[in-house]
């Protein structure tokens, strides 16, 4: 039982330094996955938010119809993008990288190591643009939409009010409180990772990590334990201060 118990302690999770504190194993891959998917999450938000704003105003037009057929991209999930784009632009053009996050061995120039993080970001980034993008755009379409057809835009149009300011003081202020609720949420899941993005790219983040800790045949509850512990007062916190804003 003592050597069982010695070989169940040497297989737990270490940290790159050799560390089994759980706060230095999670600290070093949280910046990973804010670098791989915040970034995304960010860029998501304000594209789907412009161009949702846009097609607002052209609906029945070619790309209001086109965003609509597009929609239903989001049914799949990016991982499964993901393998696709792999197949594509790694195995077959090879132009991008297989996965990881930075070439082996890592360039010593930091200008050249940060373009090499830059281009191991490409595919996953690009899965998940194609997988959410065209959902979001299309329910910030419609969300503009419904704001658009209320009785005091139709006043203010037809008091001569410019369609800009139109835009921004009678469509899109009122719609700011869920936009930025939804955001704000999005946002703090996305510093948890996502375990079959990061594993399928071998993106080195939470994602992974969750994906050792609960492995059956290795499995690590304290590194469970303290993501889920770090996603929980993240919510409370930004839950909290939606409601003092």
């Amino acid at each position: 039982d003592a050597l069982t118990l010695s070989l169940g302690r040497s297989m737990v999770l270490t940290s790159n330094s050799g560390s089994r504190q759980v706060w230095i194993i999670i600290a070093e891959r949280l910046p990973p996955t804010i670098l791989l998917f915040t970034t995304t999450t960010v860029l998501m938000f304000f594209i789907e938010l412009f161009a949702g704003l846009y097609l607002s105003r052209k609906y029945g037009t070619l790309p209001d119809k086109l965003a609509v057929s597009l929609a239903p991209l989001s049914s799949i999930p990016g991982w499964f993008y993901g393998i696709f784009l792999i197949m594509i632009f790694a195995g077959w053009l090879r132009l991008l990288p297989w996965g990881g996050m930075v070439d082996a061995p890592p360039p010593e120039d930091p200008i050249m190591y940060g373009l090499s993080v830059l281009k191991h970001m490409v595919l996953p980034m690009l899965s998940w643009f194609i997988a959410y993008i065209p959902i979001g755009v299309y329910n910030m379409r419609t969300f503009f939409l419904m704001f658009s057809t209320e009785e005091y835009v139709e006043y203010a149009q037809a008091r001569g009010i410019p369609s800009r300011i139109i835009e921004r003081r009678y469509v899109l202020k009122p719609t700011l409180p869920p936009i930025i609720t939804s955001f704000v949420l999005t946002l703090i899941s996305s510093w948890m990772g996502a375990i079959v993005t990061e594993t399928v790219f071998n993106w080195p983040g939470l994602g992974t990590l969750l994906y050792a800790a609960i492995n059956p045949a290795n499995p690590d509850p304290p590194v469970v334990i303290g993501i889920t512990t770090i996603y929980a007062y993240l919510l409370v916190i930004s839950v909290i201060a939606l409601e003092i804003a």
